[in-house]
């Protein structure tokens, strides 16, 4: 059993838990996620199955797209809803569309963003949100990202709270907390912010409409059903490709190196291709005078 799950990770699991119940259901250890996922975010989480855990590395390098809300009136020590309120100002006067469509727009592009402190990231060999519980100082590092796109959706103001919603689609490189982008989007408008709601629409070329849940994964295996894995290459196509013939599919099934080809591929790792079928991930060798094998898949077509 080899390819990849798109699954649709529900609220309250972590990406680990998912991965657990997945193994169980299909009887198999070789389950491997590729981009954590929050226990309170839902959305697109694809798994890959057997053969296809040799390009986690690679789905996790890929895009992300999420819907965002951010909350302008008070930011909380985890810069999202599960944390404690901290600065606070509420908003006398609601901020119009306009205004937000510019403030998010300035967003785009490559920028530098913090850590959070509640996150995984280590410093010194320790985990920032370790410090964050024992009340250690520390100095969070920073981190270049890029914001391929972010469209404003809505916004609602609350007159009671004095809060203001703004909900935004966001596409981001890897590495990227929505979280953090929230509250600098509060700080650019002048206000504390937080993250109050996130969901991950998309992963790469995996979008919300190609998944299926935990639940229906098991109603598929209840009725005896071929499960729905998608090949191995659909989750590669921000790989270049290079075709090669029968003679050099043999080589390539025994991971040995290649003549460096022309064209050469322009990104750093790509796929080869026998009879339109992914075989191998190769990269270039340290002598820029051949390839190497990066990963090689099991197949049947050895001659």
């Amino acid at each position: 059993m080899d390819g990849i799950l798109p699954l649709w990770k529900e609220k309250g699991m972590t990406s680990h838990d998912c991965v657990f119940k997945v193994r169980k259901m299909l009887q198999t250890k070789k389950v491997g996620h590729t981009g954590t996922l929050d226990p309170e975010v839902e959305g697109v989480l694809p798994l890959c199955i057997g053969e296809a855990t040799k390009i986690v590395p690679f789905l996790t390098d890929t895009s992300k797209t999420y819907r965002a809300t951010a909350l302008l009136g008070y930011s909380t020590d985890t810069e999202d809803q599960t944390g404690i309120k901290k600065e606070e100002t509420p908003i006398q006067s609601a901020f119009s569309p306009e205004e937000i469509k510019k403030e998010l727009k300035s967003f785009e592009g490559e920028t530098t963003q913090q850590v959070p402190l509640y996150s995984a990231v280590k410093v010194n060999g320790k985990k920032l949100y370790e410090y964050a519980r024992a009340n250690e100082p520390v100095t969070r590092p920073f981190r270049q990202i890029q914001i391929h796109n972010i469209r404003f959706l809505s916004t609602t103001y609350d007159k009671v709270n004095k809060t203001q919603r703004i909900d935004f689609d966001v596409s981001c490189s890897k590495g990227t907390y929505i979280r953090t982008l929230c509250l600098d989007i509060g700080k650019a408008l002048g206000y504390p912010a937080h993250m109050s709601a996130l969901v991950r629409t998309a992963t790469g070329d995996f979008y919300e409409n190609d998944t299926i849940t935990l639940n229906q994964l098991q109603d598929i295996i209840d009725r005896e059903q071929s499960i729905p894995l998608l090949d191995i290459d659909q989750g590669l196509p921000h790989l270049d490709s290079l075709d090669v013939d029968n003679e050099t599919m043999r080589k390539v099934s025994y991971g040995q190196k290649l003549p460096l080809p022309n064209p050469i591929p322009k990104t750093k790792f790509f796929r080869i291709l026998f009879q339109k079928q992914v075989i191998a991930i190769y990269q270039m060798h340290d002598n820029r005078q051949e390839i190497k094998p990066a990963r090689v898949f099991r197949f049947d077509d050895r001659k």
